[in-house]
């Protein structure tokens, strides 16, 4: 995957606005979607339109990956 970061919203803590990530594929050519870092958790963004939209408070992102 190559993933950079699209807006940098944070001086050093993050915010409501968050830190918002371009993921593309490995060749850089497909745009899979907009990984969205906030304090209260994570919403990914699939492809390029904004209504596939899944968000994860923290909580449950951290369960889910300690189970795996």
């Amino acid at each position: 995957m190559k993933v950079s970061i699209k807006d940098l919203y944070v001086a050093m803590e993050i915010k409501n606005n968050g830190v918002e990530l371009d993921v593309y594929s490995t060749d850089g050519k497909t745009h899979l979607g907009d990984l969205i870092v906030t304090k209260t958790g994570l919403t990914w963004c699939k492809g390029k339109s904004s209504k596939n939209v899944t968000k994860i408070k923290w909580e449950k992102f951290i369960k889910w990956a300690e189970e795996q």
